[in-house]
Parts: C-alpha cells; sequence; structure tokens
C-alpha cells in the first residue's frame, strides 16, 4: 500500500494562507505524500466563484512554489457539470486503487456533510480529515446524521490513515489562520489600499498576479 494522499478542495477565489498552511500542516502531521489541491469548477454549496477558472489556477500555480509538499490537480475544472467531492473521489480511487486517499476539510464543512451529494459513499473511498483550531475544537459527538458514522469512524492514531484505504475520521489541530477569502475579497475591493491590507495573507506572487490583472475590483461579496 502507497503513502497515503491528501486532498484539499474548495474555489481558491483567491488561494490564501489559510488554505496553504493548513494543508502543509496536515501533510506533515500525518506523514502523506503529499496534498493535492482541487480547484472547484462549479462548486454546489455556494455561489459562482468571483475570478474565473484560470484567473484561480494562475494564483494557485505561483502559490504553491512555496510549498513543495503541495500539488494542484484541476480535473474538477475539467470536469463539466457540479464539483461533487464523490465524483472526484471516485476517479482517484480508480486511479489508485491501493492508495489512501484523506479528504481535508474544516470543521464547518464536515458539519454540513450531510448536505452533499452521495456524502456516505465518501467514506467508502476516502478517510476524512476534519481541520480544527485549537480554541474552537469539535464537539465530542455530533449530532444528527453525522452521530453514527462519528462513532464508528473516529481514529486518534494517525497510522489508521495508512492501515486502511478509507473509512476513518481523523479531528486534527492546526494553529489558527485569521483569514479568509472573503475579507481579502473585502479588501480588494477598495483598490490600491486594500492591496496593502492584505499584503501577508497571500503569498507576495499571488498578491503581484491579483494587482496585475485587477483581481476583486467589483462583486467582493460573492462566497
Amino acid at each position: 500500500m502507497s503513502s497515503a494522499l491528501g486532498l484539499l478542495g474548495g474555489t481558491f477565489d483567491p488561494v490564501h494562507y489559510g488554505h496553504l498552511r493548513a494543508a502543509d500542516a496536515a501533510r506533515r502531521a500525518l506523514h502523506l505524500a503529499e496534498v493535492r489541491l482541487l480547484p472547484a469548477g462549479d462548486p454546489p454549496h455556494r455561489a459562482a466563484p468571483v475570478a474565473t477558472a484560470a484567473h484561480r489556477v494562475a494564483m494557485l500555480e505561483l502559490a504553491l512554489a512555496e510549498f513543495p509538499g503541495l500539488a494542484l490537480d484541476t480535473r474538477e475544472i475539467a470536469r463539466p457539470g457540479k464539483s461533487y467531492t464523490v465524483i472526484t473521489l471516485g476517479e482517484l480511487r480508480a486511479e489508485a486503487p491501493l492508495r489512501p486517499l484523506a479528504l481535508i476539510v474544516g470543521a464547518d464543512a464536515f458539519a454540513g456533510l450531510p448536505t452533499w451529494h452521495r456524502w456516505t459513499e465518501i467514506f467508502d473511498l476516502a478517510h476524512v480529515v476534519v481541520v480544527t483550531r485549537p480554541d474552537a475544537p469539535l464537539p465530542a459527538m455530533p449530532d444528527g446524521p453525522l452521530a453514527e458514522h462519528w462513532a464508528q469512524r473516529l481514529q486518534r492514531d494517525p497510522a489508521a490513515l495508512e492501515s486502511r484505504l478509507a473509512g476513518a475520521i481523523f479531528v486534527l489541530p492546526v494553529p489558527p489562520q485569521p483569514v479568509s477569502a472573503t475579507a481579502i475579497r473585502r479588501a480588494l475591493a477598495a483598490g490600491a489600499s486594500g492591496v496593502e491590507a492584505v499584503r501577508g495573507m497571500v503569498p507576495p506572487a499571488v498578491l503581484a498576479y491579483i494587482d496585475r490583472n485587477q483581481l476583486y475590483r467589483s462583486r467582493p461579496d460573492a462566497t
């Protein structure tokens, strides 16, 4: 069995250090071979991204130069239709039948997992790594449809992600990253002053790209 592959999806509109550092922290803590960032083409749970797919991919390519353990996977942009995670995981499982997959999600996304397309099948295809902030841990037992899965699948030992192909839930506290794409877009809508306001929230090469292409000067509140 090969080393586990980490997966982090999102619109990355724009990619920022919150995304990148969480992905890198998971890679290091769980000894993942790499973590792939998968920008959504047509996200099913939120409005369409503000930046085009081409811009979002270009920004990710620039950002990943700082993080050699992270990689870009554009299959959700290339694939027509809604960017359903379960379909992506099915493709990856078909490509690597003997490789453990670890889907990295935030605590809020995990709480909303029962609203995802064919969500119970996700556990057949991948482990789920729930990234939390130390100052905002998950409840001891989630309510609703997740409760049974939580009780049956929760693992404390990261080695469980290597010994099985899929099916475990692992909670990983990471240092808090006080940054969000929404806040970045709102700041950038102010123009040059906004560029200075978000300096340090995104990689310098990404910020230069945003400024050069005049991105996010309108529609700052899209999610």
